[in-house]
């Protein structure tokens, strides 16, 4: 025993640069599954944005269709969803675009969680606007007074307002639960620290 103890204490320097590259090993290798786990993040949010434009491309099709084929109420409800999913399929090209064309391996992983972070927080924004637009939309429909084109045009409106907030806020708050998901499976971080003592060497690893 007397031995053994004698042994690992002749060794002090060889034992910390063993647990040195073990250490460097393993941060390389969570580094490695680090930067493979965001490129799946990615690949949700470019799923998520080829559904957003989908329903934009729909909607412009149908909303041209009924712009073109209806009077009155309709009409106008036909012509919001074809605006407002202008904007939709913008955000999405705009979205997929700057993910494929995004060279994350140049940063560091703590940039690239504030990213992620960030994204989560802009979706769960966005799910509180989607409620003020539903809001909006049951004002304009029952509140449309003045002649009655107007009120054709408010009730329009304030239909489509009401169903492409709601379709949103479902979008929004699902991305938001399948990415914040994601991230929590590989871990929030990782800190790797080991601290050198004078009669031994610590090692602490968190996930």
């Amino acid at each position: 025993m007397k031995f053994l103890i004698n042994a690992v204490k002749t060794n002090k320097r060889a034992l910390f640069l063993i647990v040195l590259m073990l250490v460097f090993y393993s941060h390389l290798l969570a580094g490695n599954n680090f930067y493979s786990d965001y490129a799946d993040n990615l690949k949700i949010n470019n799923t998520g944005m080829m559904v957003l434009g989908s329903w934009a491309i729909a909607n412009i099709a149908t909303g041209a269709y009924g712009w073109s084929n209806y009077r009155g109420e309709k009409m106008y409800f036909h012509q919001m969803n074809l605006f407002w999913n202008v904007v939709n399929f913008s955000i999405a090209g705009i979205a997929i675009y700057g993910n494929y064309t995004f060279d994350y391996m140049q940063l560091p992983y703590n940039e690239l969680l504030s990213k992620m972070l960030k994204t989560e927080r802009i979706l769960l924004i966005n799910a509180a606007l989607d409620v003020g637009y539903m809001t909006t939309g049951f004002l304009m429909r029952n509140f449309a007074s003045g002649p009655e084109k107007r009120q054709q045009l408010l009730k329009g409106y304030g239909s489509s307002i009401i169903l492409q907030g709601a379709f949103l806020l479902v979008f929004d708050l699902v991305l938001y639960g399948v990415l914040k998901t994601h991230r929590q499976s590989f871990s929030d971080a990782l800190s790797i620290s080991f601290i050198p003592e004078i009669k031994g060497i610590a090692l602490n690893i968190q996930f």
